[in-house]
């Protein structure tokens, strides 16, 4: 199948600018950058895909035993820059997309240049010495309720994840994102993400990363952000004035900042 179209890839900005590759986190798609695009497009080659199973994927190309781990979703990224020849490349992944990040570049070291981790989580689950923010029956208690109703799930949980309850409309964007993802997609997804464990995999990065967590999130909180930036060796933590695990929407201009603050805008 061509990749293109399998994984709806579109391309905004500079021809000639440094390249951005965005890449969305579960339940959402590419739209979810839509704000921080316009400024990221001044000065860069922002490339956007959906995962296989999300967005405006083709669904047909949906292999549940490819996307029960995270390597399946690092290879989704591996091929959309195979498809385009990108290189020197910076990867901007969101929330377990992060870690799909350092899996890929663990892979294809050649491709990427930096790695951009938008509230990122190796681990969901707590144990001695460590803090995800979940307790194993939290996790498994989510999990549950997302398999027998998933679209239940969706709207009770996601204000809760987004935050910025002043805020009701970002909230029901986030909703609808994951209302218009197939539940069966989305519960292998889920447990893709909630039971990774991705901590040992920090230690292989190699390329300048920047960790950026928001003042106050439910799902990566700052312990997280801490663990990460201290587990990459000279990585930069940048603390967003943000709430909420999706800054790209709920502080896209802060969010674009940082990003091009990080990376530059020289070619």
């Amino acid at each position: 199948m061509n990749i293109r179209s399998r994984n709806n890839i579109t391309v905004a900005g500079r021809v000639d600018g440094p390249v951005l590759l965005l890449a969305h986190g579960f339940g959402c798609d590419q739209n979810m950058w839509r704000l921080v695009l316009p400024v990221l497009a001044e000065n860069y080659r922002v490339v956007l895909f959906d995962y296989v199973g999300s967005g405006r994927s083709a669904p047909a190309a949906w292999d549940e035993e490819r996307y029960s781990s995270l390597e399946g979703y690092a290879l989704d990224v591996l091929e959309v820059c195979e498809e385009l020849d990108l290189r020197d490349v910076t990867f901007v992944g969101h929330s377990v997309s992060a870690m799909v990040g350092v899996l890929a570049a663990a892979q294809a070291p050649s491709r990427f240049s930096r790695l951009v981790m938008v509230a990122p989580s190796p681990r969901y689950i707590d144990e001695e010495g460590y803090r995800g923010g979940f307790s194993a029956e939290d996790i498994d208690e989510l999990l549950e309720s997302l398999e027998s109703n998933y679209l239940g799930w969706s709207a009770a949980m996601a204000p809760v994840i987004m935050g910025n309850a002043d805020r009701p409309e970002l909230g029901q964007e986030l909703t609808t994102s994951f209302c218009a993802t197939d539940p069966d997609m989305a519960r292998v997804f889920a447990r893709t993400t909630f039971l990774s464990d991705s901590r040992a995999d920090l230690k292989t990065l190699s390329v300048p990363t920047l960790v950026l967590e928001c003042r106050q999130d439910v799902i990566a909180p700052r312990e997280v952000g801490a663990y990460v930036h201290a587990a990459i060796p000279g990585s930069r933590l940048v603390t967003l004035e943000a709430t909420g695990h999706c800054p790209q929407l709920s502080a896209p201009e802060a969010t674009a900042a940082a990003i091009t603050d990080f990376v530059g805008t020289t070619g």
